[in-house]
């Protein structure tokens, strides 16, 4: 029996090494001298307006780094645009990725979850509907009760870390950022047209903003008049 465990032992041993172990390795080795900036996470330190665009500056040995350009954050005040809700831990959280694992015909998943305990605070494990992020976003851009929102507005990703937003997302939220800056609607709209990704090679996926760029490039914008 012992002449038979043995190779099995042993093979296993050796492909745990070679893919457990060395081939991430030999990846990350290649990627970190052919992709530096993608291997290290895709750091950003700020974001450059241009003409036609905006883009991210990799962030530099010492710079401070605002984020990543992969990874969603959270923005919650007015005069920033918001990103898509995440259910990654206690949202956008990497080591915690992952979505809500709710079906379409989830009543928790519609109609959320919104509890008491004894002592009348709120249950931990309360949690927030499609009906109830809908109602949210309306109230927090203005928007009447019937309004359609877009998809990407009031559902969770499946990674929880998405960092982009739909354009018609975007277009929903500047009047309220527009307001909160004292700049005119025409101001942030051009914005949001220079941050808009196209098509990835022309023909995959959509149009999409990059949340945390938009932003940063909002503070670069000249102040309205208080």
């Amino acid at each position: 029996m012992l002449k038979e465990l043995r190779p099995a032992i042993l093979i296993t041993l050796v492909f745990t090494l070679l893919t457990g172990f060395g081939f991430p390795f030999l990846m990350y080795g290649i990627a970190k001298v052919a992709f530096p900036y993608q291997a290290d996470g895709s750091l950003v330190s700020g974001v450059t307006v241009k003409p036609d665009r905006c883009e991210f500056l990799p962030a530099r040995p010492g710079e401070t780094v605002v984020g990543s350009e992969l990874i969603g954050q959270s923005f919650a005040q007015p005069r920033y645009f918001h990103p898509r809700p995440s259910a990654a831990g206690h949202g956008y959280d990497p080591t915690s990725s992952s979505g809500t694992n709710l079906g379409p015909t989830s009543d928790k998943l519609i109609n959320g979850i919104h509890k008491k305990l004894p002592d009348g605070k709120d249950d931990p494990g309360n949690f927030d509907g499609i009906k109830d992020l809908v109602a949210a976003y309306r109230q927090e851009n203005g928007l009447g009760p019937d309004a359609l929102v877009p998809a990407d507005a009031v559902t969770r990703s499946a990674s929880g870390l998405d960092p982009h937003i739909s354009p018609a997302n975007a277009e929903l939220q500047v009047a309220r950022v527009a307001k909160a800056r004292n700049l005119s609607h025409d101001v942030v709209r051009k914005l949001v047209g220079k941050c808009t990704e196209g098509r990835q090679w022309g023909f995959l996926g959509e149009p999409r903003v990059n949340v945390l760029m938009l932003n940063l490039a909002l503070d670069q914008a000249p102040a309205g008049p208080q």
